[in-house]
């Protein structure tokens, strides 16, 4: 369960770890309200579960109330990559005078948690991974035994933080270790930790994605649950008993089985496209999971083509492909379409395809000519 920036920073405070004063509003008056609490200069700031609030507008500086109000009021309703702004977090201004990065995960090759710090914050930081990996410190750290505060202050050391925020930074990872085990997450991320002018560190911004198998654990998180808000494509998909998970790109991708779709959406970056989704119907592909993919993937405004990509094992072929052939039926389709089909019985499959969809389809053998065809098919390389 993924949690909003307040949640977040709620979050963090039970574990000792330094935010900015805020509060948060549904409301224009409440957000003139909450600023009025927390002393102005304030950031009004868009509450959603996706990156990019910034470049949207959802992140704005506010030195009084009718800046707040007008301020609050573009924001609240505003859709930021799918996602309807419901809520704002209103917070005191801080005076930044340093970003960094800092996260814990659980690194499941190494099968230990793994830390990382950066004093290149306040930017994605998969993007400092891979124009300047040497600019991210990590230390993998034993279940058993913990972080020290002696390898917290030889971390920040090693990721070049600046000498002032050494100590203070420190603590923080300390006490993001603790919100990481002791509170169950999955990812427990602050990006920017900030260094402030008058010499604090804090958590400007907070990544927090719970772990919901442990939730028996935490009877507080019915709290979280009741504010979830989903992506209407997942919803749909939910309903319809699929795996999906929508993303920003222009290709739908339906695949059986999580791993291949999985390398589906690899591919299609591979060639230059961007995958909308990851979509698994599972080990079957019959007319009415096909059916339902196709009308979830239909849905998304944002799909140029539709890149279906079925391994056939115990579903032989030939079922994918009279599944397919039904669903198109079924649903219509405003997308151009590519099929790889391969597996059990697949020339099978691919001579149905060809006698009972030519001209509603291409059926291409390979993944990768698939996946390049259907970037080519969507309008190219974004």
């Amino acid at each position: 369960m993924d949690l909003y920036e307040y949640q977040g920073k709620q979050y963090f405070a039970r574990f000792g770890i330094p935010v900015s004063p805020g509060g948060v509003a549904d409301t224009v008056d409440e957000a003139v309200a909450r600023a009025e609490e927390v002393g102005y200069p304030v950031v009004v700031k868009a509450q959603v579960k996706v990156g990019g609030r910034g470049k949207a507008g959802g992140i704005q500086l506010a030195d009084d109330a009718e800046a707040v109000r007008r301020h609050a009021g573009n924001i609240l309703g505003m859709d930021i990559k799918g996602h309807v702004v419901h809520r704002v977090w209103i917070e005191h201004s801080s005076d930044i005078a340093k970003e960094y990065y800092a996260s814990f995960t659980l690194d499941r090759t190494a099968k230990k948690y793994l830390c990382m710090v950066s004093a290149k914050g306040g930017v994605d930081i998969e993007e400092v991974a891979a124009t300047d990996p040497g600019a991210i410190a990590r230390i993998h750290i034993d279940p058993v035994d913990g972080l020290s505060a002696d390898q917290a202050a030889s971390l920040v050391a090693e990721a070049g933080l600046d000498p002032e925020a050494r100590a203070g930074a420190a603590e923080v990872l300390l006490g993001l270790y603790r919100c990481y085990l002791e509170g169950d997450c999955d990812l427990a991320e602050i990006n920017p930790l900030i260094l402030t002018t008058d010499g604090r560190v804090h958590a400007l911004d907070a990544k927090v994605t719970l772990d919901d198998n442990a939730a028996f654990r935490h009877p507080e998180w019915e709290e979280y649950a009741g504010t979830e808000t989903t992506d209407p494509r997942e919803s749909l998909a939910k309903e319809k008993g699929l795996q999906y998970v929508g993303l920003d790109g222009f290709v739908g991708i339906i695949a059986n089985g999580a791993g291949l779709a999985m390398s589906t959406c690899d591919v299609v970056e591979q060639v230059g496209g961007k995958p909308a989704n990851f979509l698994d119907i599972g080990g079957g592909a019959n007319a009415a999971q096909m059916a339902n993919a196709l009308e979830v993937i239909n849905s998304d405004d944002n799909v140029r083509s539709i890149f279906i990509n079925i391994f056939g094992g115990i579903t032989r072929g030939e079922e994918v492909a009279n599944g397919i052939v039904e669903a198109m039926r079924r649903v219509q389709i405003a997308s151009p379409i590519v099929i790889r089909l391969d597996g059990t019985n697949a020339e099978e499959g691919r001579r149905i395809l060809a006698e009972q969809a030519a001209g509603e389809l291409e059926s291409v053998p390979t993944m990768i000519e698939a996946a390049r065809r259907a970037t080519e098919l969507a309008g190219g390389a974004s």
